[in-house]
């Protein structure tokens, strides 16, 4: 059992729900009830203040999920329940790719469990990018699973780590995009040369 608190952005945010989940414990003490005393606490880094500071989620919280879908439409500020904006949602838009890489290198550095959920983790096409980051846990629909586990057997993390880290120094959409396409052409080892 693991708690995650959503939408957090500011550190009394973080310190208010800290302090209520010490409050519960303390009322089921005070019942008599049994219950598990370790449960970690873990924050969904859905905008990007929290990206931004991940550093401060970090010190105080036990692991931490990125929010993809969330993060995009607050980082694009765009709707994509909005049919007259939603063709400008871009998961794979060069802000966005900064600010997931960033949290996850930033968890990595602590020690930290990173998980990335939304539409992204099960896209096919993010696989290779996410892996390069240096992802290890994706949380997707039950749907994507299969064919997401396949290429993440088929990719050799070492090889996808130095192209994913010259993708993302690059703010160019367009550029950005031919990149990704590249990594899915990448093939597996044995397969093949890499490009």
């Amino acid at each position: 059992m693991r708690i995650l608190i959503p939408m957090l952005a500011h550190n009394h945010e973080i310190e208010q729900s800290l302090v209520m989940i010490a409050q519960a414990r303390e009322q089921l003490l005070d019942r008599g009830q049994a219950f598990c005393d370790q449960v970690p606490v873990g924050g969904m880094i859905e905008v990007p203040a929290a990206a931004l500071s991940v550093s401060l989620f970090l010190r105080r919280l036990d692991f931490l999920s990125i929010g993809t879908n969330d993060l995009i439409q607050y980082t694009l500020a765009i709707d994509r329940a909005d049919h007259a904006v939603a063709q400008l949602y871009d998961p794979f838009h060069p802000a966005v790719l900064k600010l997931i890489a960033m949290t996850i290198r930033a968890a990595r550095r602590a020690g930290k469990p990173v998980a990335v959920c939304g539409e992204l983790a099960g896209e096919l096409s993010a696989t290779r990018l996410l892996l390069g980051m240096g992802l290890q846990q994706f949380s997707m629909h039950a749907a994507s699973l299969l064919p997401v586990k396949r290429e993440v057997l088929l990719s050799d993390v070492s090889a996808l780590s130095p192209k994913v880290s010259r993708l993302l120094l690059t703010d160019e959409p367009m550029r950005v995009s031919a990149g990704i396409r590249r990594l899915q052409r990448q093939l597996p080892a044995g397969e093949g040369e890499r490009e």
